[in-house]
């Protein structure tokens, strides 16, 4: 904890000491969020279950942001320092509830390079336009058209399905199913971070973006495959800003591919001798998975900002690198405190309905196990949740939140459920 403290002292100490060049960029921040569910009715649990009995969860996550710019380039580093203990080790749901949680974290804080990445811009048209410094953001200008090359160790989901109102756990929606689309199986390793490239055109009336990126070696692995021509993950979005009345929204729509080896669930099931279970791991090969996603927002007033997602895998192969989840919708509100005398204070209302595709589920009713799910049987019906969160601004860097989950048919499983998740979150960015 002096560690993460300290390094939250020398990003305030290092942005106040270049505040006026601006060439150099030091913030961070850290998060902790505490999660409880009570006991839930369940008349049997599996090897992947999320268990019935009262369970606690936290996670702890601490991020310093250096950034440096000469002229139009700009490159960042991260590194993170992580604990966590999840619930029933991160097993037993589709929409997983602490969108902090990383595959493999555990009690012991553990520190690793988040992200080390360029970003090269070339201004192509028009008065340029200044751009704030924010976390991963040197104050800069950039004219309304340009193109953008981000290249190196970073998220997917910092260039990609940038939604404003339901992307961070650290300060918004808390599930899984809000950080992106559910069914978006996006390049990372087990902590969320990946090696690639991405190109984008940005224009005032539309954007379109491309990327490649690297995939693990294994499932949910940690281990990325070093090779871009023979596993990797293509991304690709075009985004389309509009108007509604006098209201600015944005419409999105993102396609993806994967090539990894991976398992079949089909497969699996015709393989496995009679009365065993099939293991996905028995039939991996090179496989390809494809995927789309469909997302709006619009600022509905000052203060009032609406989303809606809409996501889609083939879901014949296992989920490689987010969670199982094959079909996926989302729609959430956020509005800010102006109007109770309140502006930095949040209050947020989502929901998410999260699906499988039929051979998933023929897979895991034969007792199959994925990474996540497995009841050893299974009584499909969609995974159905409700979230709702209240963000406190204490000061300028504290804000304290409070949030309830409610989540139906948890693991797709009819038979469990449902199950209540109170957060409590406190996070602190500088």
């Amino acid at each position: 904890m002096r560690l993460v403290v300290g390094l939250l002292w020398l990003a305030l100490a290092l942005q106040s000491a270049v505040a006026e060049e601006q060439v150099f960029e030091a913030r961070g921040q850290a998060t902790y969020l505490w999660q409880y569910h009570p006991s839930f009715g369940a008349p049997y649990s599996g090897t992947n279950s999320l268990l019935p009995v009262r369970e606690r969860g936290y996670t702890f996550t601490s991020t310093l942001f250096l950034g440096a710019r000469s002229g139009d380039t700009e490159l960042y580093f991260n590194p993170e320092f992580v604990r966590a203990f999840a619930f029933s080790d991160l097993h037993g749901l589709g929409g997983l509830s602490n969108g902090e949680n990383q595959r493999g974290a555990g009690p012991t804080l553990r520190g690793y390079r988040a992200r080390l990445f360029v970003r090269q811009t070339w201004n192509v048209s028009g008065e340029r336009e200044e751009q704030a410094s924010e976390p991963n953001q040197v104050k800069a200008s950039y004219a309304p058209e340009r193109f953008v090359l981000t290249a190196g160790n970073l998220s997917v989901l910092d260039v990609f399905d940038a939604m404003d109102y339901s992307h961070d756990p650290r300060t918004q929606f808390m599930n899984w199913s809000g950080l992106t689309y559910g069914a978006f199986d996006y390049a990372a390793d087990a902590r969320g971070y990946t090696w690639g490239a991405a190109l984008e055109y940005i224009h005032p009336k539309w954007q379109a973006r491309v990327g490649r990126f690297l995939v693990p070696v294994e499932s949910n692995g940690i281990r990325l495959e070093w090779s871009f021509l023979k596993r990797y993950s293509d991304v690709a979005e075009l985004e389309l800003p509009y108007k509604l009345g006098e209201r600015s929204g944005i419409f999105r729509v993102l396609g993806f591919q994967n090539r990894v080896t991976a398992g079949s669930f089909d497969e699996a099931v015709a393989v496995a001798p009679a009365g065993a279970a099939p293991d996905v791991a028995n039939v991996r090969r090179a496989q390809t998975k494809r995927g789309i996603g469909v997302s709006t927002q619009i600022e509905a007033t000052d203060d009032v900002g609406a989303y809606v997602r809409a996501g889609w895998s083939d879901g014949r192969t296992e989920e490689f690198m987010f969670t199982e989840i094959d079909r996926s919708l989302a729609a959430g509100v956020l509005v800010k405190g102006t109007s109770w005398g309140r502006p930095e204070d949040k209050l947020g209302f989502a929901g998410y309905v999260n699906g499988l595709s039929r051979a998933h589920r023929d897979y895991l009713a034969a007792g199959g196990l994925g990474f996540f799910l497995g009841d050893g049987r299974l009584n499909y019906a969609t995974e159905r949740i409700a979230e709702t969160f209240y963000s406190l601004g204490v000061n300028k860097y504290w804000s304290v939140s409070l949030g309830y989950q409610r989540i139906g048919n948890p693991g797709y499983n009819r038979d469990r459920g449902p199950v209540d998740v109170l957060t409590l979150r406190l996070h602190v960015e500088i």
